[in-house]
């Protein structure tokens, strides 16, 4: 049950904003992509760095058989001196951490699911959640928008609790931790679950009932992401993901903004030390992501395949 709290919370923390900004990304034109290697490795290198560090782009979630790390990766991890994500992932074991970041998943005011939904779609909702066994009645105050997670793919508690779905975070954390390397994040937790309070609870809803109405669709769109992933086709994926409709709107908060926060945050852990970084695959990719914005700073950025 424990392992099923921390991987709950992790889907909340990480994958929610990337379920969202795929839908976003349209709006800005990011979708053009900027990078053209494809590879989920790379080497940062220049600008005054007395020895390169590594940016590697993971998919949050995805189904055990399809997960792979090169044997080049698990070396630059070992090379590192200290491993980074977009969170600080041995934070997220820390029960007093989960509870607070339970409590802010939840709406504001006592508000419910059901306030914001027609009977017709709560229905179509609790349909949802029970065919995963997960009540409605437990999930009735989240914020909607966390709940779109459980769309895309069987993030079941059987097929999490089983080990049919696995995290490349928890994965890569393993791995610093048997290595006894200094793990880290480019921003907190909180700050990510507080993205969402931009984003009227109403929208958010409004959502959630058309991700399910669509979930097969999605959960098509997620198999070709994992084959896109697998063949480490970045532009491919950046691509993909600006061919979808959604809250254009809100894709600076989501997405451009964050990368453009990280940027910083990179440059002072890189002149400390040699760093692995471990971040979302979607945020590579177009003129906005990680690649180009370190390449524009000066930074040397180059594929390993």
């Amino acid at each position: 049950m424990k392992n099923f709290v921390t991987s709950l919370l992790l889907l909340l923390v990480i994958a929610a904003p990337v379920f969202s900004q795929t839908e976003a990304q349209q709006a800005t034109g990011n979708a053009a992509p900027a990078v053209a290697e494809n590879s989920l490795l790379w080497r940062i290198s220049g600008n005054g760095l007395a020895a390169p560090s590594y940016l590697y782009g993971t998919i949050h979630m995805i189904a055990k058989d399809d997960f792979f790390l090169t044997d080049s990766t698990r070396a630059f991890i070992d090379r590192a001196g200290q491993v980074t994500f977009e969170i600080d992932m041995e934070d997220m074991n820390n029960i007093a951490t989960q509870l607070s970041l339970l409590m802010d998943a939840m709406m504001d005011g006592g508000q419910t699911l059901h306030d914001l939904l027609s009977e017709e779609d709560y229905k179509i909702v609790k349909t949802h959640f029970d065919k995963m066994g997960l009540p409605l009645m437990f999930l009735e105050r989240m914020k909607p928008m966390f709940l779109t997670v459980f769309t895309g793919m069987d993030m079941s508690p059987q097929a999490m609790s089983s080990g049919e779905m696995v995290s490349y975070e928890m994965e890569i954390m393993k791995i610093a931790q048997e290595q006894n390397k200094e793990i880290g994040g480019l921003e907190t937790a909180q700050y990510q679950m507080s993205m969402f309070d931009s984003i009227p609870y109403q929208a958010q809803a409004n959502m959630l009932v058309e991700s399910i109405k669509s979930a097969n669709a999605g959960e098509e769109e997620f198999a070709k992401m994992v084959e896109l992933y697998k063949k480490q086709d970045i532009a491919g994926m950046t691509t993909m993901m600006g061919q979808d409709d959604g809250i254009g709107e809100y894709e600076d908060l989501l997405l451009v903004q964050r990368n453009k926060n990280w940027i910083p945050v990179m440059g002072e852990m890189m002149a400390e030390r040699p760093t692995f970084f471990a971040v979302g695959a979607g945020h590579l990719g177009g003129k906005t992501g990680v690649v180009a914005l370190l390449r524009k700073e000066g930074y040397a950025v180059a594929p390993v395949r």
